[in-house]
């Protein structure tokens, strides 16, 4: 009785463990793909200040006044941004593509994947369900900037993006590192 009881113990622990370390995995994928951007193109992101960040609640009761995109990307409930400026993103686009696929593939669906060979452009969304909200990852690269947007949406809010499936992923990065004057 006493080995059935402790093979349920450490059934139990192993199962918790198995669920807190995907958990951990899920949350993670933002930084991960920060660092591989990072580790790809040899660059680092700008870290942002502790005001910066504490003035992004402004930022979104602003945009909430403001009213259209930017107040559905405000009423998204939380956002993460790394910004790389100034420096080159030489390298093989299409093997660092395949390498942000497999890095991001198991818990994320890409929507949209572009890229300009001439003009070295890229663009990258990912969404993945989170509940009854979904994390959207924008992911822009261009020669000599780059930036990692990463934020939640509710299924309305991510469907009215998705009509200008273009325009969503510009929307997102335009909404979460510009600060209107």
């Amino acid at each position: 009785m006493k080995v059935n009881t402790t093979r349920t113990a450490l059934l139990l622990i192993l199962s918790l463990t198995v669920i807190v370390q995907t958990t951990l995995a899920l949350n993670d994928d933002f930084n991960s793909a920060v660092k591989l951007i990072e580790r790809f193109y040899g660059v680092k992101h700008m870290e942002i200040p502790f005001l910066a960040k504490a003035g992004m609640k402004v930022i979104t009761t602003a945009a909430r006044v403001k009213g259209g995109t930017a107040r559905r990307l405000a009423e998204a409930g939380s956002a993460k941004v790394a910004i790389f400026e100034d420096q080159s993103f030489d390298g093989d686009i299409m093997k660092f593509r395949t390498t942000l696929n497999d890095t991001l593939t198991a818990s994320w669906s890409p929507i949209v994947q572009t890229l300009s060979t001439p003009n070295r452009e890229q663009c990258y969304i990912f969404v993945r369900n989170n509940g009854d909200k979904f994390n959207v990852l924008v992911i822009t690269i261009d020669p000599g900037d780059a930036t990692v947007v990463q934020v939640t949406l509710s299924a309305k809010n991510l469907a009215l993006l998705m009509k200008d499936p273009d325009g969503m992923g510009k929307a997102i990065t335009d909404e979460a590192t510009v600060v209107d004057q």
